[in-house]
């Protein structure tokens, strides 16, 4: 979903690397199949001049079984190993210049009301060693004169897949709620900022490191229901409890019961504009069609 919306702003001159080439083709203009497991042919980063790395398994997708954990540890460290050795192959004149590679605010794990900045420490746990795990194959490129940036993401919010596509069908029903007490922090992020911080990250020769891909309207869950409900014009009072969610998604309740009040601390630092900083904002973006027409918002 982010790949696409990436490429759709980028122009033609790109060169995709996925598994699934046929969707691919739309808005690029090379398509390298890969499965993120073998290693990636160097000639697909011949004399590019940067690399966006956004390979990863759907982690809240199902009950994260010895099977599941697998597939997401090893589509998002061995797909990083595999592409910083495929830069290893090149000629120090064909490497990229940089790349910017996925991570995600699940690196701090559950942290209440503390605020996390880049300089928050990691936390320890099944997702957090994933993300210090995919920080560090990424941060190898560096050896190779390779400018590395991990983009911690939150919540990307779209209609045309991830969290929000979910949700909004319970929620146009009047079904929706928060989830758990609805006290934790919920870290989001329009689609349209995600994409705009690739390619800020990219063009910004001094930003290096890991950064913060989350809006500065900070909300708990329980805000973020409300102003979902609000932008739908339906009701959100059906909360799911955190007993129902651990019995239905097991140790994967995890994510969504997490409270991480992220700040976008590096991001905002460096000059970056969000397209779409407030939750109200972003959502009548991705919602117009849900907006209250002219006449009704003039009647009495």
């Amino acid at each position: 979903m982010v790949g696409q919306a990436l490429a759709a702003q980028l122009g033609s001159d790109v060169v995709a690397t996925t598994r699934g080439p046929t969707r691919a083709l739309e808005h690029v203009s090379e398509v390298v199949a890969w499965d993120a497991e073998s290693p990636l042919p160097s000639a697909a980063l011949r004399d590019v001049g940067a690399v966006f790395h956004l390979a990863g398994e759907p982690v809240v997708d199902g009950r994260w079984d010895t099977a599941k954990k697998d597939r997401i540890l090893l589509s998002r460290v061995d797909s990083t190993r595999a592409l910083v050795g495929g830069i290893a192959e090149l000629a120090a004149t064909a490497r990229p210049q940089v790349l910017v590679c996925a991570s995600a605010v699940g690196i701090y794990g559950s942290r209440g009301d503390e605020l996390l900045t880049e300089e928050s420490a990691p936390a320890s746990g099944f997702l957090a060693d994933v993300c210090r795990a995919w920080e560090e194959e990424a941060a190898k490129a560096r050896d190779l004169g390779v400018r590395v940036v991990s983009l911690r993401i939150g919540i990307v919010l779209a209609t045309q897949g991830g969290a929000l596509a979910k949700m909004l069908p319970l929620f146009r029903l009047g079904l929706g709620g928060r989830l758990g007490d609805g006290k934790q922090w919920m870290p989001w992020i329009h689609i349209d900022d995600i994409v705009g911080l690739l390619r800020f990250a990219a063009a910004r020769d001094d930003l290096s490191g890991p950064m913060n891909a989350a809006a500065p309207d900070l909300v708990d869950n329980a805000a973020f229901t409300r102003a979902l409900g609000a932008a739908l014009h339906r009701p959100a009072l059906l909360p799911a409890p955190a007993f129902a969610l651990r019995a239905a998604l097991g140790e994967a309740a995890g994510v969504v019961l997490a409270s991480q009040h992220v700040v976008p601390a590096r991001a905002i630092e460096a000059g970056y504009r969000f397209a779409h900083p407030t939750l109200s904002g972003a959502l009548a973006s991705l919602l117009p069609g849900d907006a209250p027409s002219a006449v009704s918002q003039a009647a009495p």
